[in-house]
């Protein structure tokens, strides 16, 4: 797990070396103050004069001083390379997701990504700051001024021996009975998250139900879980706190009693007043490094969960990767499903499609229809090889899809799902995604063969209308029209409408297919639709049902030969008639 984080450190690497050093320079100076200032006490005991006051008090100062500049500068640099280390971290996360399949993000679902990349990577650079910084302070300063207790006392140092295997042993069974719930903790964490994104995006729908009070009772007991899991867990962490005060206090009575002892037993031949003092601040010192080492190891019960949740992420390898030798160029938009199953998991008792064997011209219609849950959006994503078929080929211009370049492939197909995407800006910035170098020209161009045009000349600010997160302030239909308007911006060799004019009415659906047929009559056009209107005129119509191909033909032959087919014909008509009564 280290290993694997380490390499997110990159740049900060000086950063992150320099800061504990300088450290180790500053607890060095600090426990060499006390010994000065126990040389300075036995001067003043023997009666030396200013000069020598004078000197050891111009030692102390300058030990100061340089305590404070190695504080700082450890401070800076610390801070320099936790903030690197969880940009480059977040930068790390984010590209690894990016490389993902959907198989991949499905593993992981979105809410928990989320908190991956916000809650466990804050964690987590908390601890990396705490590791180069107090956790290097915390064991160097333990050992010096041990070293240095046993260097004024030998004897007295034996109270040390008692007290900081009691503490480390407590510690052990705090962190020890923690750390599961933590472990169960971040887990409640992401159906939180869960719970949010689906709020805030389903807003509309929430209000339109009326459904706020459910809303937040379900947020509310996802919140309490949350809380208490962290309840439970801190409840244990706060013993760290009584622990350590019974270890100092028993510590600084241990030191007074038997050093005072000592000094009157042994007329101060043994230890002295001096030693005595200085006893006092190394006690202090190794018992204020133990508390802190004991906030360091509630710190990392917390992030170790954090750090293997993001490991998970970075050492997650996509199941589609680019073939050793690509192929860089698509012929055509031929498509052809030989002998093709597909299963979403490989332990899945049913397959989302079995036994698929069709063939797609280049430049033909081709219309797909069936009942919810009969394969019709799995079938489209293995063309964009989004999925990598389970049995069989899925060939795309003659060609296997695992052998082309992803980027390639994908760039020639264009795929618009029903409920696309717009995203924060404008218009044309939107529409861009599709060719970022598309000409306003091309842009006004493509969106009238989307019928899109008429609409966005209606808007104050044309196409430089400014799109709201998610495209909330346009329509359902005119998003549908903008997003077919940016897959057409890819000049594709195919084009795949996945249920993506659902949202527009029955005269624009039919302009923007006979628009397809005239402006883009080389393109492959694969049509998924619940209205027979919308696939009725294609050059051949797939009938899919429980995964598999029921029938295949133009809409004559279907009426004749498919029963599923004449069904949903006859009761999109039955509904028609008695609209138009």
């Amino acid at each position: 797990m280290i290993k694997t984080l380490a390499k997110s450190i990159r740049e900060y690497k000086l950063s992150a070396i320099l800061a504990p050093l300088i450290i180790a320079c500053e607890v060095a100076v600090e426990c060499t103050i006390p010994f000065v200032t126990a040389q300075l006490v036995r001067r003043i005991e023997e009666g030396s004069g200013m000069d020598e006051i004078i000197k050891f008090g111009l030692i102390l100062v300058v030990l100061a001083f340089l305590s404070l500049t190695c504080g700082a500068l450890a401070g800076h640099f610390a801070a320099v390379a936790a903030c690197g280390f969880a940009k480059n971290l977040r930068h790390d996360l984010y590209y690894s997701i990016q490389e993902f399949s959907f198989a991949n993000v499905d593993k992981f679902s979105t809410a928990g990504l989320v908190t991956r990349l916000t809650t466990d990577v804050s964690y987590v650079q908390m601890a990396f700051m705490m590791i180069i910084r107090t956790t290097v302070r915390c064991p160097l300063m333990l050992v010096f001024a041990l070293v240095m207790a046993i260097n004024v006392s030998p004897r007295m140092s034996l109270a040390f021996a008692v007290i900081i295997p009691v503490l480390a042993l407590g510690l052990f069974f705090i962190i020890r009975s923690a750390h599961p719930i933590f472990k169960t903790v971040f887990k409640k964490y992401d159906a939180l998250n869960a719970s949010v994104q689906e709020n805030v995006s389903g807003m509309r729908v929430v209000k339109a139900y009326v459904r706020e009070d459910y809303e937040r009772k379900k947020f509310e007991t996802a919140s309490d879980d949350v809380a208490k899991g962290f309840t439970k867990a801190e409840k244990i962490l706060a013993l760290n706190s009584p622990l350590m005060q019974f270890c100092f206090n028993a510590l600084m009575l241990m030191v007074c009693f038997f050093g005072s002892r000592l000094i009157i037993t042994t007329n101060e031949a043994a230890l002295d007043i001096a030693g005595f003092s200085a006893l006092l601040t190394y006690g202090a010192q190794i018992l204020m490094s133990l508390m802190m080492v004991s906030m360091i190891i509630v710190m990392l019960s917390m992030s170790i969960e954090s750090a293997s949740r993001l490991c998970e992420v970075l050492r997650e390898k996509s199941e589609i990767v680019n073939p050793e030798c690509p192929i860089t160029e698509v012929r055509d938009g031929s498509v052809l499903f030989d002998k093709v199953s597909f299963s979403y998991k490989a332990t899945a008792d049913k397959k989302a499609l079995a036994d698929i064997n069709l063939f797609i011209a280049p430049g033909e219609t081709v219309g797909i229809i069936g009942g919810t849950g009969s394969g019709k959006t799995s079938l489209i994503q293995l063309i964009s090889r989004l999925y990598d078929v389970s049995e069989g080929a899925v060939k795309v211009g003659g060609v296997d899809v695992r052998d082309y370049d992803l980027d390639t492939l994908r760039d020639q197909v264009s795929v618009v799902l029903q409920k696309n995407l717009l995203f924060t800006g404008t218009i044309k910035e939107n529409l861009r995604w599709g060719d970022p170098d598309a000409s306003d020209e091309e842009i006004e161009r493509i969106c009238r063969l989307a019928q899109a045009d008429e609409f966005i000349r209606s808007f104050p600010d044309g196409y430089d209308t400014h799109i709201t997160q998610g495209g909330t302030n346009v329509s359902g239909g005119q998003k549908q029209r903008l997003c077919i308007a940016r897959a057409l911006l890819k000049k594709p060799k195919i084009l795949i409408l996945d249920d993506s004019t659902s949202a527009v009415d029955t005269k624009t659906d039919a302009l923007i297919r006979r628009a397809f047929a005239e402006e883009i009559p080389d393109t492959t056009k694969i049509i998924i639709a619940q209205r027979i209107s919308s696939v009725e005129h294609a050059d051949k119509i797939v009938v899919l049902d429980g995964g598999r191909i029921e029938s295949m033909g133009t809409h004559a032959e279907l009426m004749e030969k498919s029963p599923i087919y004449r069904e949903i014909y006859d009761s999109q008509n039955k509904g028609g008639s008695e609209d138009g009564e």
